[in-house]
């Protein structure tokens, strides 16, 4: 039986896998610490977490909504924790609006509820705040944070009978 954590590798490493086959490049290197966009859905709770690692282009990010559009452990109604901490890049205002487009055209598969999400720099926080008003009518709530830790807070805070852990509260 395969476990979860090789279920998100291999989620991972297909997504990366079509987009270099799409673009006619050898796959990169598919160990998932290396991948740019990943994600784990934490099924109990509802809540996916999303870590774009280095410089990010809108090309994997636009994957990545592939991949979650076709993964058979995503929840029709999922909150999202998106941890852009360690990402280098900073997204045009084109890229976020294309974001939003994505968003949109996956409702169909999945509903995001709440949105935490976490900018690493000051020029980063300002283009995600831009990208609240783009894809605000996709989300009950959204809201973007300094540090994972105010995030989790804030997204445990919507649904008082469980933290964003997943630990129930007392």
């Amino acid at each position: 039986m395969r476990t979860t954590a090789v279920k998100a590798a291999n989620r991972t490493l297909n997504g990366a896998g079509l987009e270099a086959k799409r673009k006619g490049l050898p796959p990169r290197n598919l160990n998932q610490t290396n991948m740019p966009v990943k994600y784990k859905i934490d099924k109990a709770n509802r809540i996916i977490r999303t870590r774009c690692i280095g410089p990010v282009t809108i090309e994997e990010v636009v994957d990545h909504f592939r991949v979650l559009e076709r993964d058979p452990d995503c929840p029709d109604r999922i909150d999202v924790l998106l941890d852009l901490s360690e990402e280098t890049s900073i997204p045009e205002k084109a890229n976020l609006q294309r974001v939003a487009e994505e968003i949109r055209r996956i409702r169909g598969r999945v509903q995001f509820g709440t949105c935490a999400i976490v900018a690493g720099t000051d020029a980063l926080f300002g283009m995600l705040r831009m990208l609240e008003v783009f894809a605000e009518q996709y989300f009950c709530a959204s809201f973007v944070f300094r540090t994972v830790n105010e995030a989790e807070v804030w997204l445990a805070s919507k649904h008082p009978t469980t933290s964003a852990a997943g630990r129930a509260q007392t």
